[in-house]
């Protein structure tokens, strides 16, 4: 912040030193190469590895973008849960393409991921939400994700409510809430170097795999 009270970061930077990436150094497998970055940064000190900014659009293109944690992933894709009423939820009612995006500075390191969201079976849904501690599955079943409310005590006493109704703690899944599977067509792992010229690999699809190659910085 300088003396007028504007923000101007220009001058300040520093440069990225905590490693090289090289093609021999990736994985064939995407979603292999991704959970080897995630153990290494949350090895290095970041304990919310698993964050990932989740960036959807409506059907009129206007995006928007928040983080939520990733809590499982295999070769068809990377799953997530979450309200199905919030914003995040009809944007992909409306547009089932989003993209992915994981930074950990502990590393240098960035991953994109870009493809279609498919909705999760009912199955998996339930047997994540049974496994969440209580008073989540409390908080899952007070909030209307992304709706309006008065004030912090509302909602504190609609949290209340729930509790009162479901003192066993043997609180339901609304139907509302389930998960989402990103079907990856298109990662891209970022390694940050020295002087900007970072490395960064694209993987793309063929028909019995991944295709890798190397982008400029």
């Amino acid at each position: 912040m300088n003396d007028s009270g504007e923000f101007d970061h220009r001058a300040n930077r520093r440069d990225y030193a905590y490693g090289e990436l090289h093609r021999a150094d990736l994985n064939p497998a995407p979603e292999v190469q991704l959970q080897t970055w995630l153990k290494e940064a949350e090895a290095a000190g970041n304990f919310d590895s698993n964050a990932m900014c989740l960036s959807t659009a409506a059907a009129d293109g206007r995006p928007s973008a928040r983080y939520v944690l990733l809590k499982h992933l295999d070769a068809r894709g990377l799953c997530f849960y979450t309200d199905t009423r919030s914003r995040k939820g009809q944007e992909l009612a409306e547009n089932p393409f989003a993209a992915l995006t994981f930074y950990w500075p502990e590393t240098d390191r960035q991953v994109r991921v870009t493809g279609r969201i498919e909705r999760l079976p009912e199955a998996d849904n339930e047997a994540y939400f049974n496994q969440r501690p209580i008073k989540s599955r409390m908080a899952a079943a007070s909030s209307h994700q992304s709706q309006p409310i008065e004030s912090r005590a509302a909602l504190e006493a609609r949290f209340a409510a729930t509790e009162a109704r479901y003192p066993a703690g043997d609180v339901p899944r609304n139907p509302a809430w389930g998960g989402y599977r990103l079907l990856p067509d298109e990662w891209e792992f970022w390694q940050g170097r020295r002087s900007r010229l970072h490395d960064r690999f694209q993987y793309t699809p063929t028909a019995d795999g991944w295709t890798i190659e190397r982008l400029m910085p």
